[in-house]
């Protein structure tokens, strides 16, 4: 930074000297031109002259010439200084202009030479604020090393602390555990003795135990199968029982309302006919209570089935009494339940009281919709 000043204050140097010598020369110059500038010729002479010229003429011619003459000699010197002053005037016009460029270079080489120093002051200025902040930040980068080093040395200090405490810990540690596990072996073997001994009566003691209690468990078991047999007896003979039961009812029911069907399918069509109005709906009724029936049979209850709750079932059924389709028409909302209602009806493969009915009565049941709950299903 100092030598690129150094350099910028040597290149205006020269334009100085030389606006410095150029003005030195116009000064001269301007006093040359003064000191050489010629003086008026006197008048007197030139008249002198004159008249002298005019001796052989006459008195009035010469008077009249000399006058002439002497107007002539005085407008001539008169025009002949006006023009010298004329040509002064120029020359100092001209002088003055060239002293004034001399003195405007002049002024704007020290103008010049003023800003160059200016600009050199202010970058050897901003040279020492780049140098004392670049000191100033070594300097920081030097503390903070010195900070990290010091760290650093703590940290290792704390380390090497931590580690002779870690291994007194672990010495004193070790000191406890070997105290300890010999403490143990001792112990161990004095329990091992004791426990030796001990097995030795418990065995002895167990073995007269095992005996009574081998004794007093085969006769437990014996009682217990008794009991499980007893159990599994009267449960089975009230199973077949309820089973009698359950088959005696449901087959007195069916054969009551086959009987009904019949008596009613036996009727003479004029009969029938007539009763349609009043009979119809009892034979519908009996055949959807006898579907009923026979899919309670088959029918579990899901957990989640609550009394209340309905799903109507579309059932497609041949003329033989065979079901072949069953399908949810309307869900109750409990899947589970709607899956159980559809089995159980599935279930019933197939009503042959259904093949008493003529066509036209069978009709109907071709393909029809039953409502089902868990009331209905579980009779």
């Amino acid at each position: 930074m100092q030598q690129h000043d150094r350099s910028s204050s040597e290149n205006l140097f020269w334009p100085v000297v030389w606006a410095v010598g150029l003005h030195a020369m116009l000064f001269a110059f301007l006093f040359v031109s003064f000191s050489k500038t010629p003086e008026l010729p006197p008048a007197r002479p030139v008249i002198k002259a004159t008249l002298y010229q005019l001796q052989s003429q006459s008195q009035a011619t010469t008077q009249t010439n000399q006058k002439i003459a002497g107007e002539a000699a005085k407008t001539s010197a008169q025009r002949y200084e006006t023009e010298q002053l004329e040509q002064k005037k120029v020359e100092q016009e001209r002088l003055a202009a060239l002293a004034e460029k001399a003195a405007q270079a002049q002024s704007s080489a020290a103008a010049r030479a003023a800003q160059a120093r200016k600009e050199a002051q202010q970058k050897a200025a901003e040279a020492q604020q780049k140098a004392a902040a670049e000191k100033q930040a070594q300097a920081k980068q030097q503390e903070q090393a010195k900070q990290e080093q010091a760290k650093l040395a703590a940290e290792k200090l704390k380390q090497a602390e931590a580690a002779k405490l870690k291994a007194a810990e672990e010495a004193k540690k070790k000191a406890s555990a070997d105290a300890q596990k010999k403490a143990a072996q001792e112990a161990a073997k004095k329990a091992a003795d004791d426990a030796q001994k001990k097995a030795a009566k418990a065995a002895e003691d167990a073995k007269k135990k095992a005996a009574t209690d081998a004794a007093n468990k085969k006769a437990a078991e014996d009682a217990k199968k008794k009991a499980d047999a007893d159990k599994q007896k009267r449960a089975a003979e009230e199973a077949a029982k309820q089973r009698k039961a359950q088959e005696a009812a449901r087959k007195a029911m069916e054969d009551k309302k086959a009987g009904a069907l019949a008596e009613l399918l036996s009727e003479s069509t004029q009969y029938q006919q007539t009763a349609a109005d009043t009979q119809g709906s009892q034979v519908a009724g009996g055949l959807d209570d006898l579907i009923r029936i026979r899919a309670s049979e088959g029918w579990t209850r899901p957990p989640g089935a609550t009394n209340g709750m309905t799903v109507i079932i579309q059932i497609n059924m041949l003329s033989d009494g065979t079901v072949t389709n069953v399908s949810v028409a309307r869900s109750s909302g409990n899947l589970p339940f709607d899956n159980s209602a559809v089995a159980a009806v599935k279930n019933i493969g197939r009503l042959v009281e259904m093949q008493r009915l003529s066509a036209n009565e069978f009709a109907p049941y071709r393909s029809f919709k039953m409502t089902f709950s868990p009331e209905d299903l579980a009779l």
